[in-house]
């Protein structure tokens, strides 16, 4: 998250109560402020839990960064969020939860949405006896050349 992006206005936290209730969440000030953060504007965001917590801090919210881990494990549980693992350290959580791929760019850390229209995935093995597959995750690591 960027210093531009962390600015929580009046229609952000409308927007952030709003989101909150479309999924049932009680809207508590910390949850209220970090939704405002997360989709105050109205755009699909990747964030750590840590970078949450930074841009938290920078609004003088005062939230630990065990609430805010607390808050996306709830975000998650609620349907409004997805945690993408980019590998066994570190999780993203992304506010955009229809079935799409994504880039981690691995010199920087980042993560965004990959065009999901040009991605075919074929061929899956069939699930072991008693399982069914729920879900495939895509994330295609990028490096500049």
């Amino acid at each position: 998250m960027s210093a531009a992006d962390d600015t929580i206005t009046a229609e952000g936290s409308r927007r952030a109560g709003a989101w909150l209730s479309s999924a049932g969440l009680r809207p508590t000030r910390q949850r209220i402020t970090l939704a405002a953060l997360l989709v105050g504007d109205g755009q699909d965001r990747h964030v750590t839990a840590e970078s949450l917590f930074t841009a938290a801090k920078d609004q003088r919210a005062n939230v630990s960064l065990a609430t805010v881990y607390n808050t996306l494990r709830a975000f998650c549980d609620a349907g409004l969020m997805q945690e993408v693992t980019v590998d066994g350290t570190r999780s993203y959580f992304d506010t955009n939860t229809h079935d799409h791929p994504h880039f981690y760019w691995e010199d920087c850390g980042t993560l965004c949405d990959a065009p999901a229209e040009d991605l075919q995935i074929t061929n899956l093995p069939d699930a072991p006896e008693g399982a069914e597959i729920a879900s495939v995750d895509v994330v295609i690591r990028l490096r500049r050349k």
